[in-house]
């Protein structure tokens, strides 16, 4: 078969079955699922591929909310990510309903051509993106490992190749004092919620000596109880965010000396808990963000931010390190939101508009005909192959 004709009926595929994905964008939107958590979300993206023919395995890589799904045998592997959890108070503000729809169009439109074009296709279902490290963990466990390619798409307010991805570590942090009643006897007690504080202002000092793409940011998870109990357990949800992994090993040192200044200061104690493995800076194959540009602009898509060398979005994902193992592409298809960025709720309401749905079926297929394009095209074939 080829290259035109397998596009033209992989396009047909997702032609056909366009309702059920877009219904089933809307169905894991309006189920918003945290980190890990993500059971309704996880079985309605597997029984979308099971209503397409395919066999889907639940439960995988030791994570109850991860599948994976076979289809093809041919030589060349290509897996398509798909992601489903949500964002805790803004659900689904990052889009993860779109990036799941839009998986199941490119695997369905893929298993119809996969012996053709010599292609094995993997759809995984990936949870935990948003600070759990959930393609990490697979990655760990082997879910990559005969993986050739692996691509995903990503909505934003823009059209963009990629981003400026940045390695982050996730976790807490925990402050133990000593509670005394805060008018009779303050000096009795340890205040836990002053060395968060110290904490805090150390971390807005160092930001002025902090490279261009170091971040640290976070939020207080608990504060204290009552107004008249000095605090004796205080903690905090911090992401610090470097250019590369190795940057980030850097900062997290500095970072830490921070928190353990107000410890220092205050007389308390300060624990951590990492919440996940690090995210790794992203690497993006060339020749298949090549590819997918060539496919997304024939569907109308344009990336006049890329042509005009606007400043990349940053962020942080998983999948980057997956890109470290295996050629990878991750570009960020744009949706109608009025102004609004990732992580709103005017996003969250941006994803279920006719915009959306659109990126859904665009997504879906400037997927699958990348990976068509990497199976038919000898040069692009033999290098993956041989990565």
């Amino acid at each position: 078969m080829d290259t035109r004709t397998a596009k033209d009926a992989a396009a047909a595929v997702i032609a056909a079955r366009l309702p059920e994905l877009v219904a089933l964008s809307h169905s894991v939107h309006s189920t918003p699922e945290l980190c890990f958590n993500e059971t309704k979300s996880a079985h309605a993206v597997a029984e979308a591929l099971r209503a397409g023919g395919l066999r889907v395995d639940e439960g995988v890589y030791d994570i109850p909310t991860a599948f994976e799904s076979r289809s093809g045998g041919g030589e060349l592997v290509i897996a398509v990510c798909a992601e489903y959890d949500a964002l805790p108070e803004v659900g689904h503000a990052c889009g993860h309903n779109i990036i799941a729809a839009s998986a199941v169009g490119a695997g369905l439109a893929l298993a119809a051509v996969a012996d053709e074009v010599g292609l094995q296709v993997r759809v995984l279902g990936t949870p935990a993106e948003e600070g759990g490290g959930g393609k990490i963990l697979m990655l760990d466990r082997g879910a990559f490992l005969d993986v050739h390619a692996a691509m995903m798409i990503h909505p934003w307010p823009v059209e963009r190749l990629t981003g400026s991805c940045l390695a982050v570590t996730h976790f807490d942090v925990f402050f133990g004092g000593k509670e005394a009643h805060a008018s009779a006897a303050p000096w009795e007690g340890v205040n836990a919620l002053d060395a968060m504080t110290i904490a805090q202002v150390a971390l807005g000092l160092l930001r002025q000596q902090l490279p261009p793409g170091d971040q640290v940011h976070g939020v207080i998870t608990r504060g204290g109880g009552a107004a008249n109990v000095i605090p004796a357990a205080v903690s905090g949800r911090f992401m610090a965010r470097s250019r590369t992994i190795d940057g980030l090993a850097g900062l997290e040192k500095r970072v830490r000396a921070c928190f353990e200044a107000g410890a220092l200061a205050t007389g308390s104690t300060v624990t951590y808990e990492k919440l996940s493995p690090d995210y790794s800076h992203m690497e993006a194959d060339p020749a298949l963000v090549a590819a997918y540009r060539l496919n997304a602009e024939s569907l109308g898509r344009n990336f006049d931010a890329d042509d005009a060398d606007a400043p990349l979005p940053t962020f942080s994902t998983d999948m980057a390190n997956v890109s470290l193992a295996v050629p990878t592409i991750h570009p960020l298809v744009g949706i109608e939101t009025h102004g609004a960025v990732n992580h709103q709720h005017a996003f969250t309401a941006a994803c279920i508009t006719p915009s959306a749905d659109a990126a859904v079926r665009d997504g879906a297929l400037a997927l699958a005909w990348t990976a068509i394009d990497a199976a038919t095209d000898p040069g692009l074939r033999d290098r993956l192959l041989g990565a």
